[in-house]
């Protein structure tokens, strides 16, 4: 991966307020409209993630989560796929979002897609940590699942930091019992031909290589 690109890339990224505030009212827009009808006793997946989950540099039905809505009205009609992602969410962010759409959606299922840009920016592993399990417990004790993806950041922030952040998803796993996924990004993120010009999101074409990394562990779960 060229990781000055990715560095110069997460400045802009980082700087874009005007951008995570549109994305935000997006989804509320999105969220507002009425999609498709589903039956009464139908359940609900809930994704809250960052730029990745919410289909960063291109249309959202392009992005993983509606790959993932369509997989599911074949495989498990039942199943309705609610994306609460915005672009620079960090796990703060998620954490402070979390209670009102546990409470709106009544989810079965949580995928936490988060972290991400806590670490780009530096921030304390051990916050990151209690962020991530905050979310999972609040998760677990509205009665959902809870799939925890596993994120990584450059070596070049030092080898203890870069270690510590990526040891807070097992360890929030071994301490929630969520079930925890591999680096959803691995082995597309150090493909140049698969990840846009900023050196952070992916492709559309990467779409469905990030469905495909995703979907054993979830379709467990259902």
């Amino acid at each position: 991966m060229n990781f000055a690109a990715l560095r110069r890339g997460f400045r802009q990224h980082s700087q874009r307020s005007f951008a995570t505030a549109l994305s935000a009212l997006l989804l509320a827009l999105t969220l507002a409209v009425p999609g498709k009808v589903y039956a009464a006793d139908s359940k609900t997946l809930l994704v809250l993630g960052d730029s990745i989950s919410a289909a960063y540099g291109m249309s959202l039905e392009q992005g993983w989560v509606a790959l993932l809505e369509e997989h599911l009205q074949e495989s498990h009609p039942h199943y309705r796929v609610v994306n609460a992602s915005i672009s620079g969410e960090t796990t703060g962010g998620g954490l402070r979002r979390l209670p009102d759409l546990l409470a709106r959606y009544e989810p079965t299922i949580v995928l936490l897609e988060l972290g991400g840009n806590d670490g780009l920016r530096g921030y304390p592993p051990a916050s990151i940590r209690d962020n991530l399990r905050d979310m999972t417990r609040l998760a677990e004790d509205a009665g959902a699942e809870v799939l925890l993806l596993a994120m990584e950041i450059p070596p070049n922030y030092g080898a203890r930091y870069t270690a510590a952040f990526r040891d807070t998803f097992t360890l929030v796993a071994e301490e929630t019992g969520a079930t925890a996924l591999p680096f959803i990004l691995d082995g597309i993120a150090t493909d140049a031909s698969l990840m846009q010009e900023d050196g952070i999101h992916p492709t559309v074409e990467a779409q469905p290589l990030l469905l495909d990394r995703l979907l054993p562990s979830l379709l467990e779960l259902l």
